[in-house]
């Protein structure tokens, strides 16, 4: 069960010596001189109650809503909200499916940490050219690792959470790699060859397997290990309301379900808002939380056997052909450059970026990962006080000379975030149904952060609510121009893998790009684009990358018309 966090604050002192002297004989004189006082002070009085509020209680709170539907994967919230068609359903298998990671060997729990995989004892070997002496740009290099556990022996299952980039400082370059899991305790890693000069293979285990398994289970297990609480406020004297222990605050419009703790003397109705409750502990047993230790076994790169730098040559006769723009694009002097689609531009300077947006309206929706690019945009744009929370929002920016009207909106549930009135909190996909659309709209979101603590099928049906909105937005206001940013790397510990791992975001991006492929939407690959450069893991990416991710979206807006049309018939895109 979730625990509950209920206080009552009385604010005036003469209702705080009402209920004292009830209990004491002295006070009777002080009690009948103060009564007529008391009784104004206690029609005034603001009485308050704090109550814990969550998108997923324990199951039996809720068995009796809705049958769980037949693709049900042992989570307790997939039978809140509308029960799913049989197209949503067969599309949430094939989700389910697409995310499917393998599963550790039947042997006895706990698993001696000696036992798991370390990065240090693994190897990493980086197989020679075929049939060449040197490399060459437009070559595939690739690179085979080993895993093995504390003790030296080698894994004989997969299962282990890995990721490669091959990069050059010294050219500001780097690149995403594949990595294809055999399913043996063995790995290979991919690389397109994309310029001439020095590079580095460098290949991370994030989580061992174990980990992974972990992982697996706090989501299935424990999705309440995040929690909110919302603020109950009434100005009148409580009636006396049907007894109940829920206030159901599902989506109207939607559907998309959110439930909250009622306090025991005020209604539902007396919601002013909502915020960040905290996080449940303790999550890992003693043996599991060995699983999660930095520098040991969380984000560690795994030492190679051999050379692991190599010179790539110059080729007049062969030129890359990345397939099917896998990786999106790579950083080349510190500047990216996707592989298909449009050419980026770089907007330098406040006129090329105001000459792009004349004319424009941006709506941006998501969590801070989005805040970033209005905030980027907005040292360029003059941005009104609208004497929101910075964090928060709603935020704007207005240029009236040159009719630019930028705005920033913070999804609705669930969000980790400060306290934000109910009046603000909005769900994206209503927020889509109340534009017009047309070529001079330009819609951005990004959503994924607040969701990696939550079961996938809550980001799925979320998903769902706001492509179906995009669709309907594209249909009434064709040539609308949507962006949607991918997850990216962060910073973690032991402390964060438990609700904001990089596993758990990866799955949710995996979800994200299958649920909006063939859209005609622009994807902005922040995972790639955080993964191949050199800057540390943040989940807030540096200005260097915020940046080039500006001038990617930009170039989208006012795209090089002669580049875009070749780079399209030589097989781009939009997604």
């Amino acid at each position: 069960m979730l625990k509950t966090e209920q206080e009552a604050l009385v604010n005036h002192g003469g209702l705080k010596g009402i209920i004292m002297c009830r209990y004491r004989a002295k006070c009777a004189l002080i009690f009948l001189l103060l009564a007529t006082s008391g009784l104004m002070f206690l029609l005034r009085n603001i009485l308050t109650l704090v109550s814990l509020g969550w998108q997923n209680s324990n199951r039996a709170a809720f068995a009796q809503m809705r049958p769980a539907p037949p693709y049900q994967t042992h989570t307790f919230c997939s039978h809140l909200g509308l029960e799913p068609t049989p197209d949503e359903a067969l599309e949430d298998r094939h989700l389910l499916k697409a995310i499917a990671w393998p599963k550790l060997p039947a042997r006895p729990a706990p698993v001696p940490l000696n036992q798991t995989s370390d990065p240090v004892h693994s190897l990493l070997t980086v197989l020679p050219s075929k049939g060449q002496k040197e490399w060459h740009v437009g070559d595939q290099l690739e690179a085979l690792v080993h895993m093995h556990d504390f003790q030296g022996s080698p894994k004989r299952h997969g299962g282990d959470f890995l990721v490669a980039r091959l990069h050059s400082p010294v050219m500001g370059a780097g690149v995403a790699g594949k990595v294809v899991d055999h399913l043996n305790g063995s790995y290979s890693a991919l690389f397109p060859l994309l310029w001439g000069g020095p590079a580095q293979v460098q290949i991370t285990m994030v989580h061992s397997s174990e980990a992974v398994a972990v992982l697996q289970r706090l989501r299935e297990e424990r999705p309440n290990r995040v929690f909110f609480k919302s603020l109950f406020r009434s100005g009148e004297l409580p009636p006396n309301y049907p007894q109940q222990t829920m206030c159901n605050y599902t989506n109207l419009h939607t559907g998309e379900p959110w439930y909250c703790l009622k306090p025991e003397l005020l209604s539902c109705d007396t919601r002013i808002n909502h915020a960040m409750g905290g996080y449940e502990n303790p999550l890992f047993t003693n043996q599991e939380a060995l699983l999660f230790q930095s520098r040991i076994n969380i984000k560690v790169i795994i030492p190679t056997s051999g050379p692991d730098l190599m010179e790539e040559l110059e080729s007049s006769t062969i030129k890359a052909e990345p397939d099917k723009c896998t990786p999106s694009g790579y950083y080349y002097q510190g500047t990216w450059r996707p592989l298909c689609g449009t050419s980026v531009r770089q907007f330098n300077d406040s006129s090329s970026i105001t000459q792009c947006l004349t004319g424009k309206v941006i709506h941006m929706y998501g969590d801070s990962t989005m805040r970033q690019w209005f905030e980027y945009l907005s040292a360029f744009i003059p941005d009104f006080n609208l004497h929101r929370s910075k964090n928060v929002g709603p935020l704007m920016a207005l240029d009236f000379k040159n009719n630019i009207l930028m705005n920033y909106r913070c999804h609705g549930p669930p969000i980790r975030i400060l306290p934000v009135s109910t009046s603000e909190l909005r769900y994206v996909a209503d927020e889509l149904d109340g534009l017009a659309g047309g070529p001079d709209t330009v819609v951005v979101f990004s959503i994924w952060a607040h969701f990696t603590s939550f079961p996938i099928e809550v980001y799925i049906r979320c998903m769902r609510h706001i492509r179906q909105a995009l669709v309907r937005l594209l249909d009434r206001g064709p040539g609308t121009l949507v962006i949607i940013r991918s997850a990216n790397f962060v910073a973690m510990d032991q402390t964060t893998s438990k609700h904001s791992s990089d596993w758990y975001s990866l799955q949710i991006d995996t979800v994200l790009r299958t649920m909006f492929k063939g859209l005609g939407v622009v994807f902005v690959d922040a995972w790639e684009m955080t993964l191949a450069h050199n800057s540390p893991h943040n989940i807030h990416p540096p200005p260097q990358i915020i940046k080039n991710m500006v001038n990617l979206i930009l170039s989208h807006v006012c795209p090089d018309k002669k580049k875009s049309e070749w780079k399209t018939k030589k097989g781009g895109g939009r997604s």
